[in-house]
């Protein structure tokens, strides 16, 4: 059975601070890539000191896995005057054309001031920064042509700094995932595990899972009844706990072991697949903020409804 409990081992993360701190001199811009399912929980707290002030394009990865409705609400949230954000896909491509577009804009006192200085196509220095496993390597992929960057369906692939370039005069600097080194608030803890931000080998799978079936009951009760119809409607779904819905789910696919007990297990694993594979649908886990500021979250104590 599930536990209530669950215990983080976050990876140290010195290294990655440091390298950008290091480099962050030779870009023009951050590009920032978030998971458009958690885009709170994505995004770095100490990025904006680390990145001291440069301009950030905002890209909200993943689009297609995500609640349409909502990936508005937040692209609208996190523009601002000196960041811009775009909803993209790198899978499919979705939104990738207007990538280098939005960086000209963002950048265009900067290249208005190089071509008076006769320095006309000088080439654009981008940083490419988010948490592991949210698609940086597939963005840079996409924007550099062909696969010169290494992509994996799990964190922690890329251990170092590396350079590429871009098409259409933009050079990208891709970075190792950057993940803060406690979380202050579980659901943010939670939403990273559940989307697979955090290895699921150091987790405890049955727990997440069951925090996924809490957001889902919650938030998408008739999505979660669409893909396991266990009852025949929300208001009895309302009276389910949290375990609930989880032996519901293992019964309704037949997931049982000896003596007709769940197999909590494959359960688990069947749960944040099909969640992470988009079958159950769209879905966005992170609210946005009970007090929208023109502020990270993060930097002025709000709080999400996770």
């Amino acid at each position: 059975m599930p536990s209530e409990q669950i215990q983080w081992f976050p990876g140290h993360m010195a290294k990655t601070r440091r390298i950008i701190t290091e480099n962050i001199k030779n870009v023009d811009l951050v590009i920032e890539v978030l998971d458009a399912r958690i885009p709170y929980s994505s995004r770095n707290p100490e990025l904006r000191r680390l990145t001291a002030g440069k301009p950030m394009l905002v890209l909200l990865n993943k689009a297609g896995l995500a609640d349409p409705s909502m990936t508005k609400l937040w692209a609208a949230h996190l523009t601002k005057k000196d960041t811009f954000c775009l909803p993209v896909d790198c899978m499919t491509g979705e939104g990738i054309r207007a990538i280098v577009p939005t960086v000209r804009e963002i950048l265009k006192e900067k290249i208005e001031r190089h071509e008076s200085r006769g320095m006309t196509g000088k080439r654009l220095r981008a940083m490419i920064l988010g948490i592991p496993n949210v698609g940086k390597s597939t963005l840079i992929n996409r924007l550099v042509g062909n696969n010169r960057a290494k992509t994996e369906n799990r964190p922690g692939v890329t251990v170092d700094k590396a350079w590429f370039t871009g098409k259409d005069g933009l050079d990208l600097m891709d970075m190792p995932g950057l993940l803060w080194p406690k979380f202050d608030d579980t659901t943010v803890g939670e939403n990273l595990a559940i989307t697979g931000a955090i290895k699921d080998k150091i987790l405890d799978t049955e727990t997440i899972a069951l925090r996924l079936c809490g957001r889902l009951r919650r938030d998408y009760p008739a999505l979660l009844l669409s893909r396991f119809p266990f009852c025949d409607d929300a208001a009895m779904l309302a009276d389910m706990s949290d375990l609930d819905v989880m032996e519901a789910v293992g019964k309704k696919r037949g997931f049982l072991i000896s003596g007709g007990e769940i197999n909590y297990e494959r359960t688990a694993n069947v749960l944040l697949e099909e969640f992470r594979s988009a079958k159950i649908g769209r879905i966005t886990l992170d609210r946005i903020p009970t007090e929208a500021s023109n502020k990270h979250p993060d930097e002025n104590g709000d709080k999400i409804h996770g």
